[in-house]
């Protein structure tokens, strides 16, 4: 494995690489962010961005969606994966923000990851984009460099890669690190063979575990 400071240079190189990052996900409210990225789980985000301006041109607030009905919110995304139980979950969600909430969307893993369609990555996607905050999801590109650049085990589940990249990364740089992590995975393929690699970054780090593997 790398080393904790190796881990830290690693991403920085990704990030001279890939250069300045913004969200990649369309939305105009926290509200609206939500369900984008409930929507876009196991789906692209190209995917999603095409559905929801159609969704939140008739739906944009908790209460218009959560009185929707089911057949037309699917009809709208069905190009999207899983559409019949995200939609089902999208419109539970607006119900319980717009009745429970008053219409705000919650500030804590906890708070989200209680809404239907919600799970961990959910959480801290809303969390570090709309509100800010020191948290890192993990998808699947980010599970996928993390593994290949010797980050974490290859056995590694998402929670242990996200535990490994927050122990190392500064709270201020979790944001930039994982839509940087999202985009090289985008760019570059992380299934080459070892003897067919071409990326400099992935034969550098390739190099250093095994000299870490020596020192051991």
């Amino acid at each position: 494995m790398l080393k904790d400071e190796q881990i830290v240079w690693a991403i920085h190189q990704m990030e001279e690489d890939i250069g300045p990052v913004g969200l990649s996900l369309d939305s105009r409210t926290p509200f609206q962010y939500l369900i984008s990225v409930i929507l876009s789980a196991q789906a692209t985000d190209v995917s999603v961005n095409k559905v929801v301006p159609i969704l939140f041109s008739k739906y944009p607030e908790p209460k218009d969606l959560m009185n929707a009905k089911v057949e037309d919110v699917e009809q709208i995304i069905k190009s999207v994966g899983l559409f019949h139980n995200k939609a089902k979950n999208i419109i539970k969600t607006a119900g319980i923000v717009h009745n429970d909430l008053n219409d705000v969307v919650p500030k804590t893993r906890k708070g989200i990851m209680a809404l239907p369609g919600a799970g961990r990555k959910t959480a801290n996607v809303v969390l570090s984009d709309v509100f800010d905050q020191p948290t890192f999801a993990v998808d699947t590109h980010v599970s996928a460099i993390s593994k290949r650049l010797h980050f974490v085990d290859e056995k590694a589940n998402p929670l242990q890669v996200e535990k490994k990249i927050v122990s190392v990364m500064p709270p201020e740089g979790l944001h930039r690190a994982h839509h940087t992590m999202i985009e090289y995975g985008r760019k570059y393929s992380m299934k080459l063979a070892p003897a067919k690699e071409t990326n400099q970054l992935i034969i550098e780090c390739d190099k250093l575990n095994a000299e870490n593997e020596t020192d051991l």
